[in-house]
């Protein structure tokens, strides 16, 4: 649940696909939020990632307000314990997909993290869609 920009979808989980790309929910359905089920999960060492769309079929994607999220934000995730957990943003990037920061994104953290993943930039169409993503990387609060 982000509660600044309206954002609140339960976790479908993704993995790999054939190409080796962490697969994204279904853009038929936008408003659907996935998590990298092959990497952590929240709240243990290390950085989980959701992903969302920002947009798909016409329709607004469950990460549409994604790039208004700041520095000092907070989110939440309710774990399948029940265990409702608190991350802040600490940093917030809009990079392109030809240099998407795969080791910043996915590489080891001592700390529990959380990734926020959706495109943005400029509408470029064909299979990229947008030529950019937005990143929000946050931390556990203690």
């Amino acid at each position: 649940m982000i509660d600044k920009i309206t954002a609140s979808s339960t976790l479908i989980p993704l993995r790999k696909q054939a190409n080796g790309e962490v697969e994204t929910p279904d853009v038929k359905t936008p408003m659907q939020a996935g998590w990298y089920s092959l990497g952590v999960v929240p709240g243990e060492p290390g950085p989980a990632v959701i992903l969302g769309h920002v947009d798909g079929g016409g329709k607004p994607g469950i990460f549409k307000r994604l790039n208004e999220i700041k520095v000092g934000d907070l989110t939440s995730v309710t774990r399948e314990d029940g265990k409702v957990l608190k991350f802040r943003a600490y940093r917030v990037d809009q990079v392109s997909k030809d240099a998407f920061p795969t080791a910043k994104v996915y590489g080891n953290t001592a700390v529990p993290e959380l990734r926020l993943i959706t495109c943005g930039g400029e509408f470029v169409g064909g299979d990229l869609g947008y030529g950019d993503n937005i990143i929000v990387f946050m931390k556990l609060e203690t």
